[in-house]
């Protein structure tokens, strides 16, 4: 996904930065409205303590230290104690809710991004890369808080300190503050300045961060293959290179930033000299008394932290709502392949899957199948066979509707697919895919995710029926035995078996089985294969397969050829036509006299 740019200081962009600012108010503010009128209250309460502290340094010098008033020696110190009291408890009461509205904010919208992304079509995520998904969202998920807390405590917080100070400083002598608030144009021009070009260097570094993460998560996914090509040291000089440019990022970005810190000290230090030359200029001559001097001073010092940072608040807003514009890219993308509106819920009663003028490619202008038109009779094996890229397991995904057709239509029972619900047919359907998925959890779990409400005993009934089981009482906990990532410490044909029995257990009168033996050995292709003829007995199968062995029983064998149907029959049939692909295919796998290369050969020619 391309990184959106946002500039606040931009006049074409305001519009949209408010309408992203209101939005991100709009979703959240309600549902935190009570919790944030007892956060600004807080902040308010630290404000006010903040400009009293200034205000009532003039009484402590003036009566205390000048005067020496002995009456006072209780009731300022005390105030002075109270004071700080108050505003140790408000800044604790607003720091812990404001950490609790924003910890949830980040818990729902992760919840809204899952939720969301659960719904998106495949073809979402064949068009960004998962790695660097994860690691957007990660980086990026915190942006609505940070844009929320930002707003609230700007204002409740920094803008009324600073309103508060600066009356307490023209309260108290409004010549000095006309003097010391000379200061604050340089200081903003200063900031504004610096923010345009930490504006690119932060985008650069947000996404260079993403990067990193995806490189280090798809090296660890993919350690047995790095490992096995001995890929350890190019890939530590691509991940090193992506570190240094986003440790340069970030080098930058601090130079940046703190190239406001000496000019600023030098301004506010120059304005601090200005009001003490010339307040002490007017003790010296006229008798001025030092209270209110300091008083004016400590006001001061205490307005440069929140001017401070409500100048940098254009920075860090902009990067915040960068990161929103982000997260709302993605809950934004609507899913390419929604429910037709009045999609009906499809029950099957006998299973019948008919293809009929089918086309569909994945690219324009590069069809993967021309025309296709089948039909796979209910209660019936029929098995895809043919050469790779042919168009096998795309018949199984348009099954499922994982895409929309460019023509034609897919019908089960004599429902378009298209009309009804994508939940209702695929809760018609068991699917074993050419790659098993295993997920974090137990063994058990994993099997059960093909019917959550299973039973344990129909589970251990699907593992057996899968020739699971054997090998799953071997393991430490049997069942219970948790999985690594994407079930590590099995093997490819354990983790087979695994998706067969997840398969099994749904109970599904559609089962298609995308290459479903192709990690067995020989003995566990012997077993499953017994199992799942079992399985498919009163149920629509479509099985792809290479290895012809697997499909001999099948009721009906389609020869798939460049997106068309080329061949038709069974197992005996097919054979009957020595010229044929399926018999050619047949012989490939060894199983006539003449050799293989000059098999390949002839079977390339034609």
């Amino acid at each position: 996904m391309k990184k959106p740019t946002i500039s606040l200081t931009d006049p074409n962009q305001r519009g949209l930065v408010l309408r992203l600012l209101r939005r991100v108010i709009a979703e959240n503010g309600r549902d935190y409205v009570g919790q944030y009128a007892i956060a600004i209250g807080c902040l308010v309460a630290v404000s006010l303590t903040t400009a009293f502290m200034a205000w009532i340094m003039r009484d402590v010098i003036d009566d205390i230290f000048v005067e020496q008033d002995r009456t006072v020696l209780v009731s300022l110190p005390l105030a002075v104690f109270v004071s700080f009291m108050i505003r140790g408890f408000a800044s604790y009461g607003q720091g812990v809710i404001l950490s609790r509205i924003g910890n949830n904010v980040v818990a729902r919208y992760q919840r809204r991004l899952f939720a969301h992304l659960t719904e998106l079509s495949i073809d979402f995520f064949s068009e960004n890369r998962s790695a660097h998904l994860a690691a957007r969202i990660n980086q990026n998920v915190s942006g609505i808080r940070d844009t929320l807390n930002l707003t609230v405590t700007s204002i409740a917080r920094d803008l009324l300190s600073l309103i508060f100070l600066i009356g307490v400083m023209i309260w108290q002598d409004p010549v000095l503050s006309s003097i010391a608030l000379l200061a604050g144009p340089f200081i903003v021009l200063m900031i504004s300045r610096l923010a345009r070009k930490l504006r690119v260097a932060t985008r650069q570094s947000i996404d260079l961060n993403a990067r990193v993460l995806a490189s280090m998560q798809e090296a660890a996914q993919g350690i047995a293959v790095v490992k096995a090509f001995t890929l350890e040291e190019p890939l530590r000089q691509r991940i090193e290179r992506l570190i240094a440019a986003a440790e340069e990022r970030s080098n930058k970005i601090a130079r940046i930033t703190e190239q406001s810190a000496p000019v600023t000290e030098m301004v506010a230090g120059l304005a601090v000299a200005a009001v003490i030359a010339y307040s002490g200029y007017r003790a010296i001559e006229y008798g001025y008394t030092p209270g209110s001097m300091f008083a004016f001073i400590t006001a001061l010092l205490l307005a440069y932290d929140p001017a401070r940072r409500l100048a940098k608040l254009q920075v860090q807003l902009e990067r915040a709502l960068v990161n929103a514009t982000m997260i709302y890219e993605v809950l934004d993308t609507k899913p390419r392949q929604p429910d037709a509106p009045g999609a009906r819920m499809l029950t099957v009663e006998s299973g019948e899957i008919r293809f009929e003028n089918v086309t569909f490619s994945y690219y324009p202008g590069e069809p993967v199948l021309r025309g296709l038109s089948f039909t796979a009779p209910a209660g019936k094996t029929t098995a895809l066979i043919g050469a790779s890229g042919g168009g096998k397991s795309t018949v199984v995904a348009l099954v499922q509707r994982f895409y929309d057709l460019e023509t034609g239509r897919i019908t089960v029972d004599g429902h378009d697919i298209a009309g009804v619900t994508k939940r209702s047919l695929r809760s018609q359907i068991a699917y074993v895919p050419q790659h098993p998925y295993l997920f974090e959890g137990t063994i058990r779990d994993n099997i059960r995710f093909g019917r959550p409400d299973a039973t344990d005993a129909e589970v251990e009934e699907a593992a057996r029926l899968a020739q699971a089981e054997e090998f799953i009482v071997t393991q430490p906990q049997g069942y219970d035995t948790p999985l690594g990532e994407n079930g590590v410490t099995l093997s490819g044909g354990q983790r087979q078996r695994l998706s067969i029995a997840r398969a099994l257990v749904r109970d599904a009168p559609i089962l298609l089985l995308d290459e479903a033996t192709s990690a067995l050995d020989t003995r566990s292709e012997t077993l499953v294969q017994a199992a799942l003829d079992q399985a498919m007995k009163d149920r629509t199968v479509i099985v792809v397969a290479h290895r012809l062995s697997t499909i001999v029983n099948a009721d009906r064998i389609l020869v798939v050829d460049r997106g068309t149907i080329a061949e038709t029959g069974t197992h005996g049939e097919l054979l009957e036509r020595p010229q044929g692909l399926y018999a050619r295919f047949y012989a490939l796998q060894g199983q006539d006299g003449r050799s293989r290369s000059e098999l390949i050969a002839e079977t390339v020619r034609r």
